[in-house]
């Protein structure tokens, strides 16, 4: 960058009408709608269509050499000329600028300065905006090769082993592209406090590395506006600002939304407080994450204002978005081999207990729960006994904690029921008695009715947080407008300890927690007591083939989910450019999520010949219209007529298991059809009614109920085959559907009920499937 001159209009007195900052409303400041502009450049606000101009900053004479009431309702040709006119014109036609602005030329300003021009629209008028960089002839002829030094800095990026190591190489690649003398990555708490966790700064100045800064220091307009811009520049903190003239939209009567203009008038909280830590310009992106704000890199300048060229911008841009996409990359390389360990461990977890350990013994052992996460405690709750391992509360403590628990609403989530807090006293007040065992707490529940669930606890960390200021000081001055609240005066380390806490829980650890919770409601929740077999032997035999095939299926997820990660990172990092490894990844992570959908079934098939029956009085209608409902929430638009030509009965059954049969044979029947609205019968043959084709010895006497369709059918030969695990008649490409085990399933669970399931199809005439559900006194 060459060295800065003073622009012709800076510091003139341009009046600013806009209210003060209150101490009570300073989270409602108009930010996004200031009123003004930074007054190194200028700002027009055009009609879309005619191109006329409908306001303009008042300092348009100096910066466009047009007066702003000679500029209303004129074209924009008598600023930019005929020919630049025609040129925005043909810009407007092709490029997206929807709250998008766009570099558009350069062209030469009053002064004879440079102007870059940029164009953006909002939902009612286009906004063009006229920036001086600072920037003479010749320098500009000079430009770096942005794009040699953005593809380099991106390399480094997806190189980082580590989150810290991410953070670091964001922290100096940024400085070395802008030159501004600090540049920090700012991660913000669960609480909304900031902490510097990266710089790179000029060794002269003091380091802010491992300050923290209280919530209040970014308000929630200024974070709102972080989630829909990527880039927010300040050259000159002390700058002059310059008011829209008119004030607001002469069409609309609404002040102007100047969210994503790089003009836009910087709020007076902001300014003053960089003017209390002796900046002189700024720079600011935002590092997102699962759409939140996940922090910023913030720049500072300390020796007289910057001017940062349109092309810096958008390569440091760029890299604030590449900084946000690789984030979860960056975060998942550095925690891999802890959560590889996790999920090992909880693989044997599961083998103990599929291998005929009780709930409660999963508790301690090896491993145990305390081999499940890093903590310091935990603690499960099964028939009404408390079973712990490492420090946690004492049993009437944890009682009441349970009964609190049973009462959130985290609980309730259909998807995620757990419950996750590093700060546990802040929502429940009793929980600071324990909080030096038990600061921490993640916790799942394991079944509702049986109040079982499972605790895990982290102890108190007594941690110096030092502060930048503060946090609690919020001194208030007399402004104009009456008082109103100015950052801390005063930046000195201030250090507060910090009690009743405990270090996070991480994502990838509540991920693996929320699998582990699955995996034992599977294995524990629904585990059984089997049926009488004819022979104890062969019970033996099916029970152990049942435990082998889940342990063998859980064995087999590990190391599918690494290689699932380890091609997820390879695709992130793969070069843009080549179109054959990136088809290459994406075909790998297609095969392991098949093959993570195979594995799924399978347990689910070695479930079913395990599970305890919970037989009640079951109205088959209600138990087919839940089906049906749950099929309408699965696909968009079931286009599928569903009849049932005489009501079913109440039989003695599983709802459940029977509520499963019926949708997978209705699934069945709306996914192999060749009718643009399928038809599905879901019907009764009585006891004393004739018996239909192929009707075997066990149905006699039998009420028989049946799914019938109008779709493809099947051939003869194929009807034993449908019943078998993975078997399908047809390509995927060809029909949709799963991996070919609902119908296996179907018939696992009609025999659990003691029933048989046949059917009578042919190609071209559709499919029945009859079955019986024999009548069982109630477990």
């Amino acid at each position: 960058m060459t060295a800065q001159t003073p622009l012709p209009w800076e510091g003139q007195p341009y009046s600013i009408k806009r209210h003060g900052v209150s101490i009570t409303n300073c989270d409602s400041e108009p930010v996004q709608t200031p009123g003004c502009v930074q007054a190194h450049g200028a700002l027009l606000v055009l009609r879309p269509g005619t191109l006329a101009i409908a306001q303009a900053s008042e300092n348009t004479l100096a910066v466009l050499g047009h007066e702003p009431g000679a500029l209303l309702g004129q074209s924009v040709g008598l600023v930019l000329g005929t020919s630049g006119e025609a040129q925005l014109r043909a810009f407007l036609a092709v490029e997206p600028i929807e709250c998008n602005p766009l570099y558009v030329f350069s062209m030469d300003g009053a002064g004879e300065r440079r102007l870059d021009v940029t164009v953006h629209a909002n939902a009612r008028v286009l906004l063009l905006e006229f920036e001086a960089t600072g920037r003479t002839g010749a320098a500009a002829a000079v430009e770096p090769d942005y794009y040699g030094l953005v593809r380099k800095t991106v390399v480094r990026l997806q190189g980082a082993r580590t989150l810290q190591e991410f953070c670091d190489i964001t922290t100096h690649e940024v400085r070395a592209l802008t030159g501004l003398d600090r540049v920090m990555v700012y991660r913000f708490h669960e609480d909304g406090h900031g902490e510097v966790v990266a710089e790179s700064r000029r060794q002269s100045i003091a380091p802010f590395l491992g300050l923290h800064y209280p919530a209040g220091d970014i308000p929630q307009p200024a974070r709102q506006v972080f989630l829909q811009i990527w880039l927010r520049p300040t050259p000159d903190v002390s700058g002059a600002l310059a008011e829209m003239v008119p004030l607001v939209d002469p069409d609309s009567g609404r002040a102007l939304d100047m969210t994503h203009c790089v003009l836009r008038g910087a709020s007076v909280m902001y300014t003053e407080y960089l003017k209390n830590m002796k900046v002189t310009a700024g720079l600011t992106m935002p590092i997102r994450h699962d759409g939140k704000l996940w922090g910023l890199i913030a720049c500072h300048h300390y020796t007289g204002p910057r001017f940062i060229a349109y092309p810096v911008r958008a390569a440091c841009e760029f890299l604030a978005q590449v900084a946000s996409l690789q984030l979860r990359a960056a975060e998942d390389r550095g925690h891999v081999e802890h959560r590889l360990q996790l999920d090992a461990t909880h693989q044997r977890l599961l083998s103990r207990l599929a291998q005929g350990a009780a709930l409660s013994d999963i508790a301690v052992g090896d491993p145990g729960l305390l081999d499940a996460m890093t903590c310091g405690g935990a603690a499960l709750l099964h028939a009404g006994r408390w079973t712990c391992a490492g420090n946690t509360p004492s049993p009437p403590q944890l009682d009441e904690l349970a009964a609190w628990l049973g009462d959130r609403p985290e609980f309730e989530s259909s998807s995620r029921p757990l419950y996750v807090s590093s700060h546990l006293a802040a929502a429940y007040p009793a929980g600071a008695a324990f909080a030096q065992v038990a600061s921490g707490l993640l916790a799942v529940p394991l079944s509702r009715t049986q109040r079982s669930l499972i605790l895990w606890f982290r102890p108190e960390t007594m941690q110096a947080v030092h502060w930048g200021g503060n946090p609690d000081d919020k001194p208030t001055t007399v402004g104009p407008h009456g008082p109103r609240l100015t950052p801390r005066a005063s930046f000195e380390l201030f250090a507060q300890s910090v009690q009743q806490r405990a270090l996070p829980w991480l994502a990838y650890e509540i991920d693996a927690i929320a699998r582990l919770r699955v995996a034992l409601l599977r294995l524990v929740v629904d585990k059984t007591r089997p049926l009488s077999m004819p022979s104890a032997d062969l019970q033996g035999s099916n029970d152990e083939l049942d435990a082998f095939a889940f342990v063998a299926s859980h064995d087999l997820k590990e190391p599918l989910r690494g290689i699932h990660q380890y091609a997820h990172q390879l695709l992130e990092s793969a070069p843009p450019g080549d179109a054959a490894a990136q088809q290459r990844l994406n075909g790998l992570l297609r095969l392991t999520l098949r093959m993570d959908g195979l594995i799924d079934s399978l347990l689910h098939f070695s479930r079913v010949g395990r599970v305890v029956l919970d037989v009640v009085a079951c109205d088959l209608d209600r138990v087919v219209d839940e089906a049906i409902q749950m099929l309408g929430l699965r696909r968009d638009q079931t286009a599928g007529e569903f009849v049932r030509p005489r009501p079913l009965p109440t039989v003695q059954a599983d709802w459940i298991r029977c509520r499963e049969i019926y949708v997978n044979l209705l699934s069945n029947a709306l996914t192999y059809s060749d009718q643009a609205k399928p038809r599905i019968e879901t019907g009764l043959i009585a006891a004393n009614e004739d018996r239909p084709h192929g009707c075997p010895p066990q149905a006699l006497g039998q009420p028989i109920f049946f799914v019938r369709d109008n779709g493809i059918g099947i051939a003869p030969e194929h009807h034993a085959q449908v019943f078998k695990m993975f078997r399908r008649l047809h390509d995927r490409e060809t029909y949709g559907g799963g991996p070919g085990v609902g119908l296996a399933i179907v018939k696992k669970l009609i025999e659990r009920h003691r029933g048989v399931i046949w059917i009578d199809a042919a190609p071209g005439a559709g499919s029945t499937f009859f079955f019986t559900l024999p009548q069982r006194e109630q477990a």
